[in-house]
């Protein structure tokens, strides 16, 4: 394999985070005009759709072609997927629960906060986890086996995520099961495959970029920060935390995993 392209890839990185920028500005006014600020979820998704179609466009006569349409494919079928899910989940609903109760204590300006700390923060996160498939365009040399296994590994993680996302909403539309937690299907296996599905997206695009190991190296960084993101940050954690007081939450956690999947513990 040639040389890595690095100055391309350097000035790739400027469209890319015009357009993270943009997604979430777009969203903000949307929000502020019509509300609520849950819809900075949906941008997530969108983001990294928005990042991976510049980068592709960015990077023209740069890189693998096939390697470069890949990575693009991969990471706007996932984001559409998560955006087209949380906009459906969300209708009808007020603001989330993690929002107002960040906003309530909001010094100053609500929603200029709400752009610091909520819109701004996460268009820099989408900047950041998103570095290996910035960089995937910019490799030069066919596909190799380690590329191969990060699609077999996308494609677990859209399963976990998308079927796991599937029984969850079949599951709340049953009246009877209000106030229930799930503990069905994928769910008995792991009380997040939603989470566990993000993780084998994010770390097998990452593997895509493996074949050239010191871009692999320079940009590690991104799947290691989702990963932080999905397990303590805002997602097994702090959604743990709001459901602690569930009745049945502990006998749950005493017989499901708490993120990588394993078949349930007798009760």
């Amino acid at each position: 394999m040639s040389g890595y392209p690095w100055a391309a890839f350097g000035q790739g990185v400027g469209p890319a985070a015009a357009a993270a920028l943009a997604v979430m500005l777009i969203t903000f006014a949307v929000a502020v005009v019509r509300g609520p600020h849950r819809i900075v979820d949906i941008a997530w998704g969108l983001g990294f759709t928005a990042v991976a179609l510049v980068s592709y466009g960015a990077s023209a006569g740069q890189g693998d072609d096939g390697r470069r349409l890949l990575v693009t494919v991969l990471t706007a079928v996932w984001g559409l997927r998560l955006a087209g899910h949380i906009a459906a989940r969300g209708r009808g609903h007020g603001e989330d629960p993690r929002y107002e109760a960040m906003l309530a204590k909001a010094p100053g300006h609500r929603n200029l906060y709400a752009l610091r700390m909520v819109y701004l923060l996460q268009g820099l996160l989408v900047l950041l986890v998103s570095l290996p498939v910035q960089a995937a365009q910019y490799i030069p040399g066919r596909i190799g086996p380690v590329a191969y296994a990060g699609c077999a590994l996308w494609l677990t993680g859209l399963f976990f995520e998308a079927v796991g996302d599937w029984q969850l909403a079949r599951f709340r539309t049953d009246p009877a099961n209000k106030g229930r937690l799930m503990d069905r299907g994928l769910w008995s296996w792991t009380r997040h495959p939603n989470y566990f599905g993000d993780f084998c997206i994010w770390w097998g695009l990452f593997l895509i970029v493996c074949d050239a190991p010191v871009v692999a190296a320079a940009t590690v960084v991104s799947p290691l920060v989702m990963s932080y993101l999905l397990i303590n940050g805002s997602g097994k954690r702090l959604l743990e935390r709001h459901m602690a007081d569930r009745p049945g939450f502990a006998e749950y956690t005493a017989r499901t995993s708490g993120f990588f999947p394993r078949p349930p513990r007798e009760s």
